[in-house]
């Protein structure tokens, strides 16, 4: 049974990610202390830590691959097109861009997915944090299990 400070630390600890608006690496370094602080105190507390951290290890894990298949897309299409060649002080310089490619269009449906995909991040730290709340463990969707 859980009583009301063990469903309050497992609530905080899945809240303490948003500290990455105010701290670099905040979603990492909230969740850490609180969790290595309280999880000897309850198997509740010691779940939810363990679940807000893999998750964000695993958010990580999938920006890092989502931004190395994106990135290159932009970087063919804008140098592809690029001219400066012409570049003779201030008088020539122009860039022509031209029409879309694929490739753009294609890095940018995966510029979408990566905007889509933080919302519903967000939207699952708030559930969580909801499900901590009421007592019940949650485990987050598509979550590598780093610690077990």
């Amino acid at each position: 049974m859980t009583n009301n400070h063990h469903r309050n630390l497992a609530t905080f600890i899945h809240l303490s990610t948003f500290s990455r608006f105010f701290i670099p690496f905040g979603n990492f370094i909230g969740p850490i202390v609180l969790w290595a602080a309280n999880k000897d105190k309850s198997e509740f507390v010691d779940q939810h830590g363990k679940q807000a951290i893999n998750f964000q290890i695993s958010v990580l894990l999938y920006a890092i691959i989502l931004g190395t298949l994106s990135v290159p897309f932009f970087i063919f299409k804008v140098f592809r097109g690029m001219d400066i060649i012409d570049f003779n002080g201030f008088h020539k310089f122009h860039i022509n861009i031209g029409e879309p490619s694929p490739l753009l269009y294609i890095g940018g449906g995966l510029g979408a997915l990566a905007i889509i995909a933080f919302i519903i991040e967000l939207a699952l730290i708030v559930k969580a944090s909801l499900s901590a709340r009421d007592g019940h463990i949650y485990k987050y969707p598509l979550t590598i299990n780093f610690l077990k």
